[in-house]
């Protein structure tokens, strides 16, 4: 390590545990509870001193990753003791915030590859009382960050530890993530009384999570509104948990109903409810519900903490007694850093204000009434929007609502609601109809910290109202249709592209960084994407799914006039359902277009899906392609059954292929949808397994091969070369048709493309004993071996990718469409009949927001997300 450096970039004892509050507890006593074996208070004193021989004695920046394991908390106990100041992530955050890293510079770097200096020394000037670092909104890439001091992290743990009457024999359970201030919060109180952790990356709705506050004896639980409502909606009610004293909830406004509701539990079942309230700028708690007034006040935020002093300081033009609430107290942060050089300043506050409008109730309780910020001003009128979300709310009506000068706009998840929410607005805004709007979203976007993200959902109001033609009520000149082909390649720029995701994905919070494969997107919503992102940006990069907005708006080219470059697989995927509509109408017969489709599948999902980089996020990613076909499939095939029996149970469970007949009958109709849900579930299941997850990544084009050859012998141990009149439609014979596609996208080079092209020839021949079908699948799986777009004129391409978006509800609904016109003698019509309903079908199914995906990856979302840094 390096010599003392100027400024504040002294020298430090990295031998300063012993006065770390934090780590006081008896040697013997258990401060952590961890996969890997119980820690002592001893044991963890060791670690942070080896640690912070590690980190050195020239105090520097130390970026963390704070996961739930011991490492990380050693990590961040070494730099207290060693007066480090600490930049806390979660995991995984060091590549989504390369704005913020690259702003701050940090001298030393731990995350999941471990602990690794960037420099001798330092490159800052640290102020002597600088300890923490801190996301003001959850949003890291952002570089306004809390300056916290040591000072202010221990005055809030005594606090906190004081009024919930923390005990050296309790144990938290790590519920909310350490990188935010009321996660990092619980650590901070129970470390400082002696008490213990239970470390886990488990959700509160996990039978798992039980079972570990079962053994361990956990003592308390904290949550944010949404924990909350996955307790109730996961049986808590119900669930076996003596050794609970109490709950905490902060993060947000809870609904009453809920608040009473789980005191009341508590007081049947012996554990008490902290309501509390917070902000990571006064470290983490100001205010607190005492239990016993919380069934009576569930809508106050209580009395200011121990230490601290809550005021109501008037503003003008509000009713009497409310105003904005000011705290201050020991916990109030040094002040916020922007850049570098605020790392050396002290502090530049003394209070906090909170931007919180309240009031003091006669009983001496605070209430908190809406934001400073929330109030919007519409043709004239000043709007509370928080008030507005609580009138809705007490009608039974979940929408968030934001503003600007022309417009008040509702955001909702579900379709139904739209209508009732339009209506309760002129109610309670009393504004004209015209200056009201209600956009669906496929589920409402939340902040990394678990609140709704209303920023991102300002955004996304502006948004739509740039793309719309006309002129905008502001009386200015009208932004470009999103939806028109721009003239020059001037307008690409990244927030272009990421305005693009953000509306056709469903994505408000969508930012430059996110490539269209981490939004989730796949093949269904691939083809409207790059044909729009073509007209933007001229021809695409090969990879771009997975490139960020910045790097697509840098390849940017003048767009072609007269001609547009449809994706091969797409043009492949709408050739090969005409194939299917022809052949099933008679009027010429080409079999082998769902086979095509099947390797079609194949291939992007080793495009999209296989191509994250995160293990997680690849299973949700091919479990998320599953339930985009498999959702639909069970509506319509549902219906359908529900209306004229025409198909079994097993059938709209997509399990005709193991229940059903050995014999074709209608049944089988729906053989494609089962094997592709059949194959992204057994490749899900084999991701599971971390070896496996890692041998696919490091040979993607191996992998590929071997999952062909395992399919391949499963359906020659089955039924041979020749497959029989059912079983080439059975999901376990046919998933070597998905393996090839996987195999064509996974090739690189000649070499590799033309084994795949011999392999295709050798897979296909006499598995249908019809020369015919088997040249069309071969010729299919060399059409994706090209991999480039196909130009075609733009007429053309926008048909070609309507069908392509629309095949699968074409797949689906045909079979009810096209029976009684080729019946009649009308087998051009049938064809057309079949093309318009399914394209109908797939734009109706899209607009009200039943996209399957979109609902299920924000619900699965909520329950990773933080919870909330208040």
């Amino acid at each position: 390590m390096t010599a003392d450096l100027t400024g504040h970039r002294s020298r430090t004892d990295v031998g300063d545990v012993a006065t770390l509050p934090f780590l006081a507890g008896p040697d013997h006593a258990t401060a952590l509870v961890a996969p890997g074996g119980d820690v002592t208070y001893a044991e963890l004193r060791r670690l942070v001193e080896a640690r912070g021989h590690q980190l050195g004695g020239v105090r520097r920046l130390v970026l963390l990753e704070a996961a739930h394991d011991v490492d990380s908390v050693v990590t961040y106990l070494a730099a207290l003791a060693g007066r480090h100041p600490v930049l806390l992530l979660g995991p995984g955050e060091l590549r989504r915030s390369a704005h913020l890293v690259d702003t701050y510079r940090p001298d030393v770097v731990q995350d999941a590859t471990g602990l690794r200096e960037l420099r001798h020394g330092t490159a800052h000037d640290l102020h002597p009382d600088l300890a923490l670092l801190l996301s003001t909104s959850g949003s890291t890439g952002a570089p306004k960050l809390v300056r916290l001091s040591l000072a202010n992290l221990v005055a809030n743990a005594r606090s906190i530890a004081a009024y919930l009457s923390v005990r050296a024999t309790d144990r938290a359970v790590t519920s909310l993530p350490l990188h935010y201030c009321y996660g990092l919060s619980v650590l901070n109180s129970h470390l400082l009384a002696g008490a213990g952790v239970v470390l886990s990356d488990l959700s509160v709705a996990d039978e798992c999570f039980w079972d570990l506050v079962r053994t361990h004896c956990v003592t308390s639980l904290s949550g944010v509104p949404h924990t909350f409502e996955l307790l109730e909606a996961s049986g808590f009610e119900r669930r076996d948990a003596p050794s609970l004293r109490y709950l905490t909830q902060a993060g947000g406004r809870m609904d009453p109903a809920r608040v009473r509701g789980f005191a009341e539990l508590g007081r049947r079942r012996g554990f008490d409810l902290f309501v509390m309230y917070g902000q990571t700028e006064a470290t983490a708690r100001m205010a607190y519900l005492p239990p016993d007034l919380v069934s009576e006040r569930p809508d106050a935020i209580g009395v200011a903490v121990p230490g601290g002093r809550l005021r109501v300081e008037p503003l003008e033009g509000l009713e009497e007694g409310v105003g904005e609430l000011v705290y201050d107290g020991p916990n109030v942060m040094l002040g916020y850093a922007h850049e570098p050089a605020d790392l050396a300043l002290g502090a530049t506050v003394s209070e906090l204000r909170t931007g919180d409008l309240g009031r003091l109730a006669p009983d001496g309780l605070v209430e908190v009434v809406g934001r400073r910020s929330r109030v919007g001003k519409v043709l004239g009128l000043r709007i509370d929007l928080d008030r507005v979300e609580r009138l809705l709310e007490e009608r039974g009506l979940d929408a968030r609502v934001v503003a600007d000068d022309g417009v008040v706009c509702a955001f909702v998840d579900r379709p139904r609601m739209r209508a009732r929410v339009r209506e309760a607005l002129v109610e309670v805004t009393a504004l004209p109809p015209g200056a009201l709007r209600v956009e669906q979203l496929a589920a409402l976007p939340l902040t990394p910290t678990g609140k709704p993200d209303l920023v991102a959902l300002a955004g996304h109001l502006a948004r739509l109202r740039s793309s719309e033609p006309g002129p905008p009520s502001d009386g200015t000149p009208a932004t470009r249709s999103a939806t028109a082909p721009p003239t020059a390649s001037a307008t690409a720029s990244p927030d272009a592209v990421r305005d693009l995701y953000a509306v056709l994905l469903g994505r408000p919070e969508a930012s430059t960084d996110d490539s269209f494969a981490a939004l989730g997107g796949d093949s269904l919503s691939y083809v409207e994407v790059s044909m729009r992102l073509s007209a933007l940006l001229g021809e695409l990069p090969p990879g771009w799914a997975h490139l960020t907005p910045t790097q697509l708006a840098a390849t940017a080219r003048t767009p072609r006039r007269f001609l547009v470059r449809v994706d091969a697989s797409a043009v492949l995927r709408a050739v090969a359902i005409l194939l299917v509509l022809v052949t099933h109408a008679d009027i010429v017969l080409v079999a082998g277009g769902a086979h095509v489709l099947l390797a079609v599948a194949g291939y992007n999902l080793a495009r999209f899906q296989l191509g994250l980089t995160d293990r997680g996020d690849r299973i949700r990613g091919v479990l998320r392609g599953a339930w985009h076909v498999a959702l639909p499939a069970f509506c319509w095939i549902g219906a359908v059954a529900a209306a004229t029996s025409a198909y079994d149970a097993s059938t709209v469970f997509l399990l005709n292929g193991f229940l059903g007949r050995d014999s074709w009958d209608d049944n089988w109709q729906f053989w494609f949808i089962e094997a592709v849900v059949l194959g992204y579930l057994a490749l899900a299941l084999l991701l599971a397994v971390p070896a496996l997850d890692r041998w696919q990544r490091r040979a993607p084009f191996g992998a590929a091969l071997v999952v062909l050859a395992v399919t391949l012998a499963v359906r020659y141990a089955t039924v041979g070369v020749d497959a029989g009149s059912t079983e080439r439609y059975s999901a376990a014979v046919v998933l070597w048709c998905v393996a090839l596609g996987w195999a064509a996208a996974a090739a690189r080079g000649r070499l590799q493309h033309a084994v795949v092209a011999v392999l295709a020839v050798v897979a296909t021949a006499g598995f249908f004993a019809d020369s015919q079908r088997e040249a069309v699948v071969v010729a299919g799986v060399l059409v994706l071996l090209l991999d480039r777009p196909v130009p075609l004129p733009r007429a053309v391409g926008l048909s070609v990718g309507v069908v392509s978006a629309a095949s699968l509800w074409i797949y689906l609904t045909h079979w009810q469409v096209y029976p009684p016109l080729e019946d009649a003698g009308h087998p051009y019509l049938a064809v057309l009949a079949s093309l318009g309903v399914g394209v109908a079908a797939h734009a109706a199914y899209t607009r009200i927001g039943a996209r399957g995906t979109g609902l299920v990856r924000v619900r699965l979302r909520r329950r990773r997300a933080p919870a909330s840094a208040a």
